[in-house]
């Protein structure tokens, strides 16, 4: 079901047409009721009885807004033009909203790409794009929006983990752009058919589940705790190495490798404590 354009009268006109029709109805069927003429007070009968059943053809069509018209079940075509507008009084008219509109989907517990359950919601903006689509692909557009943005959610939020645990990995805490595009290209997919177009999907809310978020918390801090030691050990080594090697240049002192393991001990302890932690390998090990 694709939608078709069609034209309609400009209402104003045909509003006035159609009541000098019914009058004119009138005035022929008053006289000859009083002399009793039957072809013209028939005639009379026909053309006020036509002007009011034509004017049951007369909608209005506001801005951003369509009439879907139907007859006796069968698509005819879509009238955007805002205003009054007519048509074939037997047309069905469906008006459907054009406009823009948006929802914040409620927070739905799922688990991510680890299995740790999460609370995510998002808030989705859309718009009809195919008003015939909207009608009669689906039973309740509005509704059809709802329940697949969720499960466009759910679908989303389980690919991919609340943290980055490796370097270029997508995660939903870090990579806000990229989640929302995907987002956005899962809901496009999924209502198309019912002639919805997605403006914009992001992430309103993301948190751990209560049960887990105390564990989750201290987790994280456990890793910023090792991230930070791993750094500065890794400093402490290109220090000492670097110290070394310039001794060796310069012809300072001559070491030996027992002296050199020494030393290079002496130093880890020395630059280790100075940042707050302490070399946890035997420097000797490393030569």
């Amino acid at each position: 079901m694709k939608e078709r354009l069609i034209s309609s009268l400009p209402g104003i006109p045909m509003l006035l047409l159609l009541l000098l029709a019914v009058l004119a109805g009138g005035w022929l069927f008053m006289p000859a009721l009083e002399q009793s003429q039957w072809p013209q007070m028939l005639a009379g009968l026909l053309l006020a009885g036509g002007g009011a059943l034509c004017l049951s053809g007369l909608y209005m069509v506001e801005p951003n807004q369509a009439a879907v018209l139907s007859l006796f079940g069968k698509y005819v075509g879509t009238v955007k033009e805002a205003g009054l507008r007519w048509n074939n009084p037997f047309y069905l008219k469906k008006k459907i909203s054009l406009r823009v509109r948006n929802f914040e989907s409620g927070k739905l517990k799922v688990n991510d790409l680890d299995g740790s359950p999460i609370e995510i919601a998002a808030v989705i903006v859309w718009q009809v794009v195919d008003a015939s689509e909207a009608v009669y692909n689906v039973d309740d557009y509005e509704s059809f929006v709802h329940i697949q943005s969720e499960s466009a959610l759910r679908t989303m939020a389980t690919s991919y983990p609340y943290d980055q645990h490796e370097d270029g990995q997508i995660a939903l805490r870090s990579h806000a752009a990229e989640v929302s595009q995907h987002l956005r290209d899962e809901l496009a997919e999924r209502l198309a058919d019912a002639g919805v177009q997605v403006l914009d999907a992001r992430i309103s809310h993301l948190a751990y589940a209560p049960e887990i978020a105390q564990a989750m918390l201290q987790r994280q801090q456990a890793n910023a705790i090792i991230a930070a030691r791993t750094r500065i050990v890794a400093g402490a080594v290109g220090m000492v190495e670097m110290a070394l090697a310039e001794l060796q240049k310069n012809g300072v002192v001559e070491l030996d490798e027992e002296r050199k393991a020494q030393m290079v001990s002496n130093l880890l302890v020395v630059l280790c404590s100075e940042r707050g932690t302490q070399p946890i390998v035997n420097a000797g090990t490393l030569y």
